[in-house]
C-alpha cells in the first residue's frame, strides 16, 4: 500500500462514543463502550475536494485516531499552511493579526496570451514564444496597507514558525 497524508478543515467537538450515538439517534451496539474519548467531526468547506457531496458530513472519530490527523488551524508549521493554500485556504501568522495580512496561492495558467501580460518585458517574451506563455504559480500576500504582492516569500522565520493558522 501507499501511505498518504491529508489537510481538510473540519469543525470538531470533544464527544464521547455514547453522546454520538444520542445525538445520531442510534443504539450504541453492545460490544463498544459508550465512555470512548472521541470527537463529533462535521467536514466543511465541501469536505474532500471541495466535493459539495460530503458538505456538512459528520462522523465521529476516536480521540487518538483524532489527534493523529489533526491539528488546529492555529499553530500550524509552514508546511501545513502551504497544504491548506494548496486546498485554496488563506493562512496567516498569529503575529500578523489586526493587520489583516494573509497570504494565498495563485494557480497558474498555461498559454496566457501576450496581450494580458501588463509587464512589457513578460509581453515580448510571449510575442516571441509564439504569442503566449506559460504562468507558474505563485504566492501572493495581502499586505497590511491593503495590497497584494505577487511573489510573496517566505523568511526563515516563518518556515519554522508554529504559529500559522487558516483565516
Amino acid at each position: 500500500m501507499k501511505k498518504f497524508i491529508g489537510v481538510k478543515e473540519i469543525n470538531a467537538k470533544s464527544m464521547t462514543r455514547q453522546e454520538y450515538n444520542d445525538f445520531r439517534g442510534w443504539e450504541l451496539p453492545e460490544d463498544e463502550n459508550g465512555d470512548d474519548d472521541g470527537f463529533l467531526i462535521e467536514y466543511i468547506n465541501g469536505g474532500e475536494a471541495n466535493n459539495e457531496e460530503f458538505k456538512g458530513y459528520v462522523s465521529w472519530s476516536p480521540h487518538c485516531v483524532f489527534h493523529n490527523a489533526y491539528r488546529e488551524v492555529s499553530g500550524m508549521s509552514f508546511g501545513l499552511a502551504i497544504e491548506a493554500m494548496k486546498k485554496g485556504a488563506k493562512v496567516a501568522r498569529a503575529g500578523w493579526n489586526g493587520k489583516d495580512m494573509w497570504i494565498s496561492l495563485t494557480d497558474g495558467l498555461e498559454k496566457v496570451d501576450s496581450d494580458i501580460f501588463w509587464n512589457a518585458n513578460n509581453q515580448k517574451f510571449a510575442d516571441s514564444n509564439g504569442g503566449c506563455a506559460d504562468v507558474l504559480p505563485v504566492i501572493t500576500m495581502k499586505t497590511a496597507d491593503n495590497k497584494i504582492l505577487m511573489g510573496w516569500l517566505a523568511s526563515q522565520t516563518d518556515m519554522i514558525a508554529d504559529d500559522w493558522e487558516i483565516i
